[in-house]
């Protein structure tokens, strides 16, 4: 096993190569916000959905590097290592979740033309509340995420090049901070390609060279086996068992459902494509990249731990790296030993952490400006204003996430638990959130608030809770042949005094809870407002308005399409569902109110592109539409508060 002297540090190379990944990125922003100064007619819809005219494929990728962050990299080959192969089959979960947000969640809510997923809360529940509960539960997820995102790969860093972590936080915070505040979602989007390139060539690049040092993926194979960590079932019902099939599969799906389907940034960016069907297939084409990408990072594991057992000392017992989350990049500047390659993986690193910052950036932006703010000071303000608002927001959020990174140091365990721990807690209560809303009708606004606290609070009361329990440590057995028996010894003991004192303190009570694994804290939060929310809203008083059937989750229809029409019809509970594609052309359709104080306001301005705030027609709302003024006119809107002297004096339209 090579020693600490041999392995390599960052040499010119990675240097540059590394620069070159930030300097990119900072560029692609720079493009986007050149691209926007010069572009008179922009406004904030543009800087916040990319003018809903996004291409496809960048659309997509975007949305799989959103969640795929430096937590993936660094914390699968992680557990692969640690614990053995079952975690792969979490790839099942991840597909299903997948699926089912294309049929479920794409056909409600992109024909509403949204900008932030949660005003789907107010036109469902015809409350204001409703809304706001959704969008503090976002923000809280968010800023969670983006803490643990941007730490993740500061370990990696400071491990192999000694570059403190607080200047590895503030690097990632600021760099992506930049390119958001300048170019809005297109910077975004197009920089999450690139970045997804370096990803997937870092991550290769350790599978590949890892597998020929060990001599080959048969290999690889034999000596994991040969070590008990082939695994892929364990059908374990117990719900504080760490990984089963159950919590896997099932927890795995109910979390990324949440991710997928109605998360703030998959929803801002599949409603930024042009048509229903694009948005359809934004979603699934991720189907072929988690493959890849969780696929090629759990592969890295087992190269890793087959690298280690050929040596014959694994960097855990010999306290090479501190802690699991340090294993990749230990590994890494072993085996990757060329000029270059190590800063390519540091790179794929950052480009993690980044992708995921900036969307997050991207979306807590534009439900903060969509549900809170322009509710408040939107009719006040003109569209640069506008802009320039949702700008700030990036920069306030920005700081935000470089804050909780801080706090993330403190974490014990895997990056990936972290990051599924916290944002599970809270990703599991939007999710309950919308299906409350869509699949039962009679649900009302109190049920959505009620439930949606108390959905939020009984997870995240569970996920701290369990970071005060004893580490469990590791149950499956490591390479210590080669290792110093000093530091074997240690450990060893270290090992016997924690069992010791889990003997000794029994846990009961409040505690046996906290033991749940934490793959179900989705489901136990979307399970809490579901329930919660039909007892309030039985106690309360059910929906006592009819419900617009666009607001509702055809489920037999979406996932049971090969049902007899008859039976169908019988499960729709007496309401006529209309074609997703109908709803999308009739919401294009939608009139546009112009008053005369609208034009007497485009006099007195620049011509810039205006937006109507929403014209309430009972309990629905036309949704607000841009719109700019022309000189020529092409249509007359006989509006009584026009004047009649200028209807007189307007020529007839061309024909």
């Amino acid at each position: 096993m090579a020693t600490e002297e041999e392995v390599r540090k960052f040499q010119a190379w990675d240097w540059v190569l590394f620069a070159l990944m930030l300097g990119i990125s900072a560029v692609i922003g720079i493009f986007y916000a050149v691209k926007e100064f010069l572009n008179k007619n922009s406004n904030n819809a543009d800087y916040l959905m990319g003018g809903r005219n996004m291409q496809l494929v960048p659309v997509a990728i975007s949305i799989l590097v959103s969640f795929m962050s430096a937590i993936l990299i660094l914390g699968t080959p992680a557990e692969m290592y640690t614990a053995g192969t079952l975690y792969f089959m979490y790839l099942i979960g991840m597909i299903l979740a997948i699926i089912l947000s294309a049929l479920i969640f794409v056909p409600l809510l992109y024909p509403l033309r949204l900008t932030s997923s949660f005003e789907y809360l107010q036109m469902r529940f015809n409350s204001r509340a409703a809304k706001l509960t959704g969008t503090v539960i976002m923000i809280i997820q968010q800023i969670l995420y983006m803490g643990i995102a941007s730490y993740a790969p500061s370990t990696a860093l400071e491990a192999v090049t000694g570059f403190p972590t607080w200047a590895t936080i503030i690097t990632v915070g600021c760099v992506s901070t930049f390119y958001t505040f300048l170019g809005g979602m297109k910077a975004v989007v197009w920089t999450d390609v690139f970045q997804a390139v370096v990803m997937i060539a870092g991550i290769l690049a350790i599978v590949i060279q890892g597998a020929m040092k060990v001599g080959g993926m048969n290999t690889v194979w034999r000596i994991n086996e040969d070590w008990h960590r082939i695994e892929f079932w364990d059908a374990n019902f117990n719900p504080t068992t760490r990984h089963s099939i159950w919590s896997l599969v099932v927890g795995g799906s109910i979390g990324w459902m949440a991710t997928y389907g109605c998360n703030q940034a998959s929803v801002q960016r599949y409603c930024a494509v042009p048509t229903l069907r694009k948005a359809k297939y934004a979603v699934l084409l991720n189907i072929g990249g988690v493959i890849l990408l969780v696929l090629s990072t759990c592969l890295a594991g087992i190269v890793m731990f087959a690298y280690y057992a050929q040596q014959g000392c694994d960097p855990l017992t010999s306290k090479k790296v501190a802690n699991a989350n340090q294993l990749i990049p230990y590994f890494v500047m072993e085996v990757l030993g060329y000029p270059g390659l190590p800063g390519l993986f540091v790179s794929c690193l950052f480009s993690g952490a980044l992708s995921t910052m900036s969307s997050c950036l991207n979306a807590l932006a534009a439900v903060t400006w969509e549900d809170i703010l322009k509710p408040a000071i939107g009719h006040k303000v003109s569209e640069r204003v506008k802009t320039w608002i949702s700008k700030g927001l990036v920069l306030v959020y920005g700081a935000a996430g470089v804050g909780f990174a801080f706090i993330a140091q403190n974490f014990g365990g895997t990056v990936l638990q972290a990051s599924l721990s916290f944002t599970g807690a809270a990703s599991g209560p939007l999710l309950g959130i919308f299906l409350l809303g869509g699949f039962f009708p009679w649900a009302n606004w109190q049920g959505c608030v009620v439930g949606g606290i108390l959905g939020l609070a009984f997870p995240l009361w569970i996920s701290v809770g369990a970071y005060g329990l004893p580490s469990s440590g590791y149950k499956l057995d490591f390479p210590t042949a080669n290792c110093s028996s000093a530091n074997v010894t240690m450990v060893t003991t270290t090992a016997m005094m924690t069992t010791t004192t889990k003997t000794l303190t029994e846990l009961s009570g409040v505690q046996l809870l906290y033991t749940v694994s934490y793959l179900w804290y989705p489901s136990i939060g979307m399970a809490t407002v579901i329930v919660v929310g039909l007892f309030v809203s039985l106690v309360t008083g059910w929906q006592k308005e009819e419900v617009d059937p666009k607001y509702l989750i055809p489920f037999f229809d979406r996932l049971v399409c090969c049902l007899p029409e008859k039976w169908r019809t019988l499960c729709r509970c007496g309401y006529q569902f209309k074609d997703p594609e109908v709803l999308v052309h009739e919401e294009q359709d939608k009139e546009i109110v112009i008053t005369k104080e609208d034009l007497d306001e485009h006099k007195n301005g620049n011509g810039s592109i205006h937006e109507k705030t929403p014209v309430s027609y009972g309990k629905s709302a036309v949704t607000p539409l841009g719109y700019k003024p022309s000189m020529t006119p092409h249509f007359v809107y006989t509006n009584s508060s026009f004047n009649s002297e200028e209807l007189l004096s307007m020529k007839p339209p061309p024909y």
